[in-house]
């Protein structure tokens, strides 16, 4: 996955992040002896687990929709850096003595159903979809990452690193607007559809999962209350108007 941010601020005027406490500044081996969090994070990396794997395929499949030789090259290489981001989930999760496709399996249907829902009809509608999609997902995770322990919450800042993808669908989707502008309002419809669609199957997803809901929701230490779940999908939304404004796209 990737998280573009091609609005940062300038590091004079970034606030100062507060220093970690609760469970986020424990380690895995502390956090891990309470059973419900246990289970949170299991289901967490599995949630993201499937998700690579599913953006690595989706990627594969996006590069036959290529209009050139060099574009095919950048999707592939793309796709080759998701795959790695799912070794070194199934591997942590293998670590933890948990089962990576036990772990994912839960996630499958409504990501499935995600992508065969968006599925792009042309090469322009799949970069929107990489960048819009996989960033609002990268969003959320990255929300849920500040309050996981400290060796977890690692390797999900890890695993959504930037593959490239964002600046590489920005130059292409904004070259397309300027030599055909008529692209944009076709583009803007589709990026607002992602939107709502990534929305409601991250509500479903963590509805569904009483351990990641609980945790959410405030049942676990340090973990969100229902008007911080409010906040986040604000802010999530908020970064997303700030995509749409790099694509040259009205939200």
């Amino acid at each position: 996955m990737e998280t573009p941010d091609n609005a940062a601020e300038p590091a004079n005027e970034a606030p100062e992040t507060p220093a970690p406490t609760g469970i986020a500044a424990q380690d895995w081996a502390t956090a891990s002896a309470d059973p419900q969090y246990r289970a949170a994070v299991v289901d967490l990396l599995g949630a993201l687990a499937y998700g690579e794997l599913a953006a690595f395929e989706r990627l594969a499949e996006d590069a036959k929709l290529a209009p050139t030789l060099g574009d095919k090259a950048e999707l592939a290489k793309m796709a080759s850096a998701e795959f790695h981001h799912f070794e070194q989930l199934t591997d942590r999760l293998t670590a933890i003595e948990t089962d990576p496709t036990a772990a994912m399996e839960p996630f499958a249907k409504a990501l499935d159903d995600f992508h065969r829902q968006t599925a792009p009809s042309d090469w322009l509608e799949g970069l929107v979809k990489a960048y819009v999609g996989d960033s609002i997902a990268s969003d959320f995770y990255r929300e849920v990452a500040a309050r996981l322990d400290e060796d977890t919450r690692s390797l999900v800042l890890a695993v959504l690193d930037d593959t490239g993808h964002g600046n590489f669908a920005v130059e292409k989707v904004r070259a397309a607007i300027e030599a055909e502008p008529r692209v944009g309002g076709r583009l803007a419809l589709w990026a607002r559809r992602l939107m709502g669609e990534a929305l409601s199957q991250a509500q479903r997803v963590v509805a569904d999962r009483d351990a990641l809901s609980t945790m959410l929701v405030g049942g676990v230490a340090d973990g969100f209350d229902l008007a911080e779940v409010g906040r986040m999908f604000s802010r999530i939304t908020e970064a997303h108007t700030k995509r749409m404004a790099a694509l040259g796209l009205a939200a």
